[in-house]
């Protein structure tokens, strides 16, 4: 997504959803941004980055998703909303 003119709702949400970035970098990074915004997103966020993200969209941050930021609850929803299942195993972080 190109980050010159980022319409305000999905602005508001990229602030609260990614807290630790600027809005205009969490949208640089959608696969994370997508993954907070289906692990603490409200049915508004959802709905707000549905306007402006693809299903293809939501479905590759999900099989992208980076360790650490769904919670067991949020992933075993999406992945079935996306007929993955069975439900792969939650992301994890290696550590070498």
């Amino acid at each position: 997504m190109k980050v010159e003119n980022i319409p305000e709702d999905l602005a508001r949400a990229a602030k609260r959803m990614v807290w630790f970035e600027k809005p205009e970098e969490a949208l640089q990074m959608p696969d994370l941004f997508l993954a907070h915004v289906m692990t603490y997103g409200t049915v508004q966020d959802v709905v707000t980055a549905e306007k402006y993200f693809t299903r293809d969209d939501f479905r590759h941050a999900l099989e992208h998703a980076p360790p650490g930021v769904f919670d067991a609850r949020s992933w075993a929803y999406w992945n079935t909303m996306f007929d993955r299942v069975p439900v792969p195993e939650l992301p994890k972080r290696h550590i070498p």
